[in-house]
């Protein structure tokens, strides 16, 4: 059985009872706003499938898990990825000029 991290941004009108429904059902555990780990027997394809008949196509949902390596891997199986609410806040490389 494979553990994964699902991440989801369902939007203000999402089809939210269902997904709770189907982490229920897997007996998932939260692990933060939006985020839930859970144990499946399920392939990424397969839970990507389950996934896409819940939720339609305004949904975001990453997915996190192992490959057969040991290393960790995580894509977005619904939506994509957007611009970031930080992008901007961090200063780089501003030159600070001395006034004499």
């Amino acid at each position: 059985m494979a553990r994964y991290w699902l991440s989801y941004d369902l939007g203000l009108r999402g089809n939210y009872e269902q997904l709770y429904e189907w982490l229920d059902r897997l007996d998932a555990r939260e692990c933060g706003e939006a985020m839930a780990t859970f144990e499946s027997e399920k392939t990424r394809e397969q839970i990507k499938s389950d996934l896409g008949k819940l939720l339609g196509k305004s949904a975001r949902v990453y997915l996190i898990g192992k490959k057969a390596s040991g290393k960790f891997t995580g894509s977005f199986i619904l939506g994509r990825r957007r611009r970031s609410s930080w992008q901007g806040y961090a200063v780089m490389g501003s030159e600070t000029e001395e006034e004499e």
